[in-house]
């Protein structure tokens, strides 16, 4: 499978909401996901996949997802990136938020190893 196979499957299974099963199909046992931030719950760094599926199912969870736009893939030799824009509410709170996020993806062998979050933590 080439890099541009992983990544316009995983953002076509994530533009039908389908998370799991992007998840159980592109990423590596061994993934490593780092995010922007963490805390003791949710740490920044988690490593494998049982990890990231507990983090999806955590964000699954405590969200309510209004819109969802994914722009890209975009290519790099080994890695591709994409751009998420979505509408959310935080359901333990009922907030509202806007979320732009880049996350980019490294490719080995057919599956993502590594996927990084960047995003405004001022905010």
């Amino acid at each position: 499978m080439s890099i541009e196979q992983v990544a316009k499957g995983l953002v076509s299974l994530c533009r039908e909401g389908q998370f799991n099963e992007a998840i159980e199909k592109y990423y590596s046992e061994g993934i490593v996901s780092v995010e922007a931030v963490g805390n003791e719950q949710m740490p920044a760094v988690m490593e494998g996949i049982q990890a990231v599926k507990a983090k999806s199912q955590w964000w699954a969870d405590n969200h309510e997802v209004h819109s969802l736009e994914i722009l890209g893939p975009y290519y790099n030799e080994n890695s591709f990136s994409i751009h998420l824009n979505s509408e959310v509410t935080f359901k333990p709170t009922g907030a509202k938020s806007t979320l732009n996020e880049v996350c980019v993806y490294e490719v080995k062998d057919d599956k993502i190893v590594k996927e990084n979050f960047f995003y405004d933590v001022t905010a």
